[in-house]
């Protein structure tokens, strides 16, 4: 597949989507946190990929780790624009604004406090850590295919793992006085397998 794919071969190329568009989606989510943006970033993912074919090797196995690494290159990317948006948007001059009851009924469908406690962990790890957790616990891949993915040694993907579960580990604490006994927690960074293609 991987001879078929670097020639430009559009049946090799559908059938890597239809095998990881939902593993590239799935990772994509982690790393955003929003389903939106987690589509764009597949399509932005498989675009890039179709451009970057001719840089895949013809030995090897899995092409799952390459995508996941184009995968978070682009959502990188993506957030970058975002925040340069989000700049220049702060720039404009204001207007009045009525409240957007959505975003009221959006907050108490969803468990607040639980939401609010993993966002704050997960925003307390450097982008490095996010992006090894995302690849390794979420994604299920292994540190050599992680350290493949982001370009860089595999002791850095164990060291970054080992940061970001110590630093989860200390930010998921309940706040005290919640009723929750100790020990009655599940493990914050539980591996979630998709299956190595």
């Amino acid at each position: 597949m991987r001879v078929r794919i670097r020639d430009g071969d559009a049946d090799a190329f559908g059938e890597l989507f239809d095998a990881y568009a939902r593993s590239v989606y799935n990772h994509a989510y982690r790393l955003t946190g929003d389903w939106s943006a987690a589509e764009d970033a597949v399509s932005l993912t498989f675009l890039e990929a179709w451009r970057l074919r001719g840089r895949v090797d013809e030995d090897g196995g899995s092409l799952r780790p390459w995508l996941l690494g184009v995968a978070t290159n682009v959502t990188r990317n993506a957030r970058r624009a975002t925040r340069r948006h989000a700049a220049a948007v702060a720039r404009l001059p204001r207007d009045e604004t009525v409240a957007d009851f959505a975003d009221e009924v959006a907050e108490r469908i969803d468990d607040k406090e639980q939401l609010a406690l993993v966002r704050k962990a997960l925003n307390a790890l450097r982008r490095p850590e996010r992006e090894v957790l995302a690849l390794c616990v979420w994604s299920g891949l292994g540190y050599a295919a992680a350290a493949d993915a982001l370009g860089i040694p595999v002791g850095t993907v164990r060291s970054r793992l080992s940061r970001a579960r110590t630093k989860l580990a200390k930010h998921m604490e309940p706040p005290s006085g919640r009723g929750q006994m100790r020990g009655d927690r599940t493990t914050v960074v539980r591996p979630i397998r998709e299956g190595n293609r």
